[in-house]
């Protein structure tokens, strides 16, 4: 009874422990509308040596891994897309508002609303990046190669936050200066200007970044994988182009990480969620002592079967693995009740107090093989897509890909995306949007959306903007349908 009391509360719980831990960690407040109070992480004092300024930027790492990724982007992007569906009878009602395609900003004004906590927590992180930086590039007492390796992570982990927020909401401010003054009354910046500054900040922090992973003095070598690298850049720099449709570029980049051989390398699939397995580009370090990842939390069902906040995997999701595909066995689980109730098993050590034996995996080599794969086949080197499609393929136990046509062959490498990213950071519902599947897939007559209960409108693809930031700035808009 203790473990699914447990199960529950964490659950249950998730929006007030997002609210506790952005401010008890963070510690500030919502950047566009009120001015920004002293910090524990971003105070200049905190600047005066390396151990209490890599500490600082630790602490950025620590409130998002506290968060459970960026406040359960996994969960509730996989609720808006085709992936995850709600438990029967779930009360939660920020969880039902996710799965049915029904969040509403009219009713968002208090600040509570479902959709608007990652524009809440998004410009947290945003505020503590940018006053991280202006301290970081302002100091004279910190060591060289320190102060460098600081700042390209806060510049990577800058360009990170924007990534989800242009892609959550489309156009939004682009407030890169601690000024509250400046940023209480900034408008919505075009969805390329912000995208510039992500590719900037990436470029620059590929420059500056080490090409080792650092231990805790970022001056040695160490097997964690909890710092980025440049190749963390250049990872997300991949990712980026490809969503920009820069096919070259995004194909450099991804082979550039590519080649690092010595580092990265594809995993059994019983490993690619193990803390600082070769395939791991980029992950976040538990931060409590109670459990390992927030996803273990999120997504296994207890033995009792589910409760009011589960979530469970969609039949359209289950009924998207080919025969033979081992990460269905590897990678889903179950529990039989009533009837029999599947969820991702990626992450697998849900018990509190259990050993540290898993991290949560931000960047992996899978996903560069498959931005490659897609970037190749626009660029019409079919075979070279190919290629990187059956490595994937195979890792799974899959024989070589059957599509030989372009369209066969993205249609091909969406679904391979579908399957090996599923329940990981939003990669699906982003995925629909950028490839324009999401109108097909989630509002045809009788597809997702209607399968959920919601009804499906094209406006849904972006989240609401808090009312109170709109009334508090009148240069702010709300999006479309909201």
């Amino acid at each position: 009874m203790f473990l699914n009391y447990v199960y529950a509360s964490v659950k249950r719980f998730r929006w007030g422990m997002i609210s506790i831990m952005v401010i008890g960690i963070l510690s500030c407040n919502k950047l566009v509308q009120v001015s920004a109070p002293l910090t524990t992480l971003t105070e200049a004092s905190v600047y005066s040596s390396d151990e209490t300024a890599i500490a600082g930027v630790t602490g950025i790492y620590a409130a998002l891994m506290g968060l459970g990724g960026m406040s359960g982007v996994s969960l509730d992007m996989g609720l808006s897309a085709d992936e995850l569906t709600v438990y029967t009878g779930t009360s939660n009602i920020a969880l039902n508002e996710y799965y049915k395609n029904a969040l509403n900003g009219n009713n968002v004004s208090s600040g509570n609303g479902a959709g608007i906590e990652y524009w809440n927590a998004g410009y947290n992180y945003i505020y503590a990046t940018n006053l991280a930086l202006e301290n970081l590039k302002s100091t004279s007492n910190l060591t060289a190669t320190v102060q460098t390796q600081l700042i390209g992570e806060t510049e990577f982990m800058r360009a990170f936050f924007y990534f989800y927020m242009v892609n959550m909401y489309g156009s939004v401010p682009l407030l890169t200066k601690s000024d509250y003054k400046v940023n209480q009354a900034a408008g919505r910046a075009a969805v390329d200007s912000v995208y510039s500054q992500i590719i900037e900040d990436l470029k620059d922090a590929e420059a500056k970044l080490s090409d080792n992973f650092l231990d805790g003095t970022l001056l040695q070598s160490s097997t964690e994988r909890v710092r980025p690298t440049k190749w963390a850049a250049e990872a997300l720099l991949a990712r980026v182009y490809l969503y920009l449709g820069q096919y070259d570029k995004a194909e450099a980049a991804a082979t550039t990480v590519l080649n690092q051989s010595s580092l990265f390398s594809l995993e059994s699939l019983d490993r690619v969620f193990l803390a600082n397995n070769n395939e791991a580009i980029f992950q976040l370090q538990p931060v409590t002592g109670y459990f390992n990842t927030p996803e273990a939390q999120e997504f296994i069902i207890p033995p009792s079967g589910p409760f009011d906040g589960s979530v469970l995997l969609s039949t359209n999701l289950l009924n998207s693995f080919e025969a033979g595909d081992q990460r269905r066995a590897a990678w889903v689980d179950s529990v039989v009740t009533d009837q029999t109730y599947y969820f991702p098993y990626k992450y697998k050590v849900y018990d509190y107090g259990a050993p540290i034996t898993e991290y949560t995996v931000v960047l992996r080599l899978a996903e560069i093989y498959l931005i490659r794969a897609e970037a190749r086949a626009q660029e019409n080197n079919l075979s070279g897509a190919a290629a990187d499609l059956n490595a994937i393929r195979m890792r799974a136990g899959l024989t070589v890909t059957a599509a030989s046509a372009e369209p066969d062959l993205l249609a091909a490498i969406i679904h391979e995306r579908q399957i090996e990213l599923f329940s990981e950071w939003g990669h699906r519902w982003f995925d629909l949007k950028r490839t324009g599947l999401a109108n097909s897939v989630m509002g045809a007559p009788g597809n997702v959306c209607a399968q959920k209960g919601g009804t499906w409108s094209p406006d849904w693809q972006l989240y609401p903007i808090p009312l109170s930031d709109i009334k508090a700035d009148n240069k702010l808009t709300q999006n479309q349908g909201y």
